[in-house]
C-alpha cells in the first residue's frame, strides 16, 4: 500500500487535472501545459527538447515521467508512426 501511496505522490508531482485549469484538461502539473500538447509534438516529429522549449514550464523529468508511466501515450505515438510508414 505504501508503494501505492509513493506512486500517487509522484503521479502528482507530474500531471494534474483541475476543471479551473485549461478546461479540466490534462496538465501537466504546475503549469498550464496539457499533456495532449506534448503527444501532438511528438507525432509531428518535433523531439522532446523543441517541445520544452516552447514550453518551458515543463520541466524534462515529467515529461520523460508521463510517457514513462503512460501507456496509452506510448501506444498513440506507435499507431500513428506505423500508419505513416
Amino acid at each position: 500500500m505504501a508503494a501505492l501511496n509513493n506512486r500517487t505522490v509522484e503521479l502528482a508531482k507530474v500531471v494534474s487535472r483541475d476543471p479551473e485549469i485549461h478546461s479540466g484538461d490534462l496538465v501537466f502539473s504546475g503549469t498550464r501545459v496539457p499533456v495532449e500538447t506534448l503527444v501532438h509534438y511528438l507525432i509531428g516529429g518535433s523531439s522532446i527538447g523543441e517541445f520544452l522549449e516552447s514550453f518551458p514550464t515543463v520541466e524534462r523529468w515529467q515529461v520523460e515521467s508521463y510517457l514513462e508511466i503512460s501507456p496509452e501515450a506510448i501506444d498513440r505515438l506507435r499507431v500513428h508512426s506505423a500508419s505513416t510508414a
